[in-house]
C-alpha cells in the first residue's frame, strides 16, 4: 500500500533500527493507510492489526516520519517504524497474533538489513526499540506504545526476535504448489455470499486464493476463512484492476469475479496453479 508522494520524494535511509509504536486506535492496516494518505504527513513503514495482518506503506530504505531524529540521521542511517493497532488509550497489551507478526518482522529486519539483535543502547545505536525509549525519538516525550506493551517488548517480543533470528531458516518442505479449480472458485463466488456468515463451498481451495489476496495486501488476515463472500469481492476487484481489467462502463470498477486470466496471474504471483 505505497504512499505517494512520500515514496517518490522522501530521501533514502540505511536501516539500522526497528522501532515499535501504538497508533492509539483500533485500526487495521487498510484504515491506517487511509489515515496516512488523507489526514497527515506523519507516516510509518508498517502497520499491524490485532489479528497480525500487516500492511507496508514505504520501502524500508525510504525515510518514514514517525520517529523524530531517528527518521534519518546525518550519516544516512535511520529507523524502520512499525505502528500497531491498540485501544484508544493505548493501555492494552499486544495480542498473540500481533506478537507473532512483530517477531517475524524483526527477524526479517535483522536478516535483511542486519539490525542488531539487541535493544538499542542509545538513540542512534543499531537494534530494536519502542517509541518512548529515547528523547531523540520523541521531542516532547511519549508513553507510546503504552506500559503493557513496553513490558512485553522486554519480556516477550525482543527475546522472541533474538531466539528466532538465531535459528537457521528451515528448508522448504516439498516443492509442489497447491492447485485450485477455476470452476470451483467461480462456483464458490456465486454461492458463498448467500450462505450464513462463514459458509463455504470449496473451503480448501478458497483458502489458497484468500491467502494469496492477503499476501497481495488486498484482504485482511481475519477474512482468510475459506468463504469467498462479500468481503472478498472488493479484494478480487482490486486484484483485477492491478491486472488491467476494468468495468464495462467508464470509471466502473472491475466486477470482482475471477476469470481464468486474473486467477492464473494471482497464482503465478503467489504460488498456486489453476486448472479448469
Amino acid at each position: 500500500m505505497e504512499l505517494q508522494p512520500e515514496s517518490r520524494e522522501q530521501p533514502t535511509i540505511r536501516p539500522t533500527q526497528m522501532l515499535f509504536h501504538s497508533i492509539v486506535a483500533p485500526w487495521d492496516e487498510h484504515r491506517l493507510y487511509a489515515y496516512w494518505k488523507n489526514s497527515t504527513s506523519l507516516e510509518s513503514h508498517f502497520g499491524v492489526d490485532f489479528d497480525g495482518s500487516l500492511g507496508q506503506y514505504l520501502s524500508t530504505t525510504t525515510r518514514a516520519d514517525a520517529n523524530y531524529q531517528a527518521n534519518r540521521r546525518s550519516d544516512g542511517s535511520g529507523a524502520i517504524s512499525v505502528e500497531t493497532a491498540s485501544n484508544t488509550q493505548a493501555s492494552d497489551p499486544w495480542t498473540d497474533d500481533q506478537l507473532e507478526a512483530l517477531t517475524d518482522l524483526g527477524v526479517w529486519a535483522h536478516r535483511t538489513h542486519r539490525v542488531a539483535l539487541r535493544a538499542c543502547r542509545s538513540g542512534a545505536d543499531s537494534g530494536f526499540g519502542i517509541h518512548r525509549m529515547f528523547p531523540q525519538w520523541s521531542p516532547s516525550g511519549t508513553k507510546c506504545p503504552g506500559d503493557k506493551r513496553a513490558s512485553q517488548f522486554r519480556a516477550e517480543l525482543l527475546p522472541a526476535i533474538v531466539s528466532r533470528a538465531g535459528k537457521p531458516v528451515p528448508p522448504a518442505t516439498g516443492t509442489s504448489k497447491p492447485s485450485v479449480s477455476l470452476a470451483h472458485i467461480q462456483a464458490a463466488q456465486r454461492r458463498d455470499p448467500g450462505l450464513p456468515q462463514g459458509g463455504t463451498t470449496y473451503r480448501a481451495e478458497a483458502l489458497v486464493v484468500e491467502t494469496a489476496l492477503y499476501k497481495a495486501g488486498l484482504l485482511a488476515k481475519r477474512w482468510v476463512d475459506g468463504s469467498l463472500g462479500t468481503v472478498t469481492l472488493p479484494a478480487v476487484s482490486e486484484w483485477q484492476e492491478r491486472c488491467g481489467f476494468r468495468g464495462r462502463k467508464p470509471g466502473q470498477a472491475a466486477d470482482g469475479l475471477f476469470g481464468k486470466e486474473s486467477l492464473t496471474r494471482l497464482g503465478t504471483a503467489y504460488g498456486f496453479t489453476v486448472k479448469d
